[in-house]
């Protein structure tokens, strides 16, 4: 990781790490490979993110979907989506500083959520 102030050589990219700091700002690693371990295991944790971030979506169209949800419910629910859309959004910066002309965009997310109707 690369501390406030220092300059990374040429050949040596800033890449964006998915978690913030102790002091809650962004964390880089100064890396000319994308192959070591650090990178590795930020690769790892950027799924992790991104699988939660689906299976809560899917968990929040349930809920919504359920008449009897109460506010605090609701509110949980929202904090939990806000988060995992921050961690969401990091991802994207990160993997879009990291792309190459050559690369093929992703395939987009399905996201998927049919809203019920109140009758009425």
């Amino acid at each position: 990781m690369t501390h406030p102030g220092s300059r990374p050589t040429s050949s040596v990219s800033l890449r964006l790490l998915p978690w913030l700091s102790p002091e809650g700002k962004p964390s880089y690693l100064a890396t000319d490979s994308n192959h070591g371990y650090l990178s590795r295991f930020a690769d790892h944790v950027e799924a992790v993110q991104i699988d939660m971030a689906r299976t809560l979506l899917d968990h929040a169209c349930e809920l919504l979907n359920e008449p009897k949800a109460s506010p605090r419910e609701l509110r949980f629910v929202a904090t939990r989506l806000m988060e995992a859309l921050a961690d969401t959004l990091r991802v994207a910066q990160s993997r879009g500083q990291r792309l190459t002309v050559t690369d093929d965009p992703p395939d987009p997310p399905d996201g998927n959520c049919e809203m019920s109707r109140p009758a009425g």
